[in-house]
């Protein structure tokens, strides 16, 4: 299970610093991705987002996913 990001992501590049294994890319002040197949699910990236942008794949708040 891989975590994600979401819409309210400003690219601060906070995550980008945290992940191990480089599985978040993004420029900086664009919304940012998690690549699923490197993401290890460490978790890491979740609490370090001061915009709360990052979710575990099955908390996705319904406001951000797609119907």
């Amino acid at each position: 299970m891989a975590y994600s990001i979401v819409e309210n992501c400003i690219g601060c590049t906070a995550c980008t610093k945290k992940c191990p294994v480089e599985a978040i890319t993004g420029l900086r002040n664009e919304l940012h991705i998690i690549d699923a197949e490197l993401c290890i699910d460490c978790g890491a990236c979740e609490p370090e987002c001061p915009w709360e942008a990052i979710f575990d794949e099955d908390d996705v708040p319904e406001k951000f996913t797609e119907d």
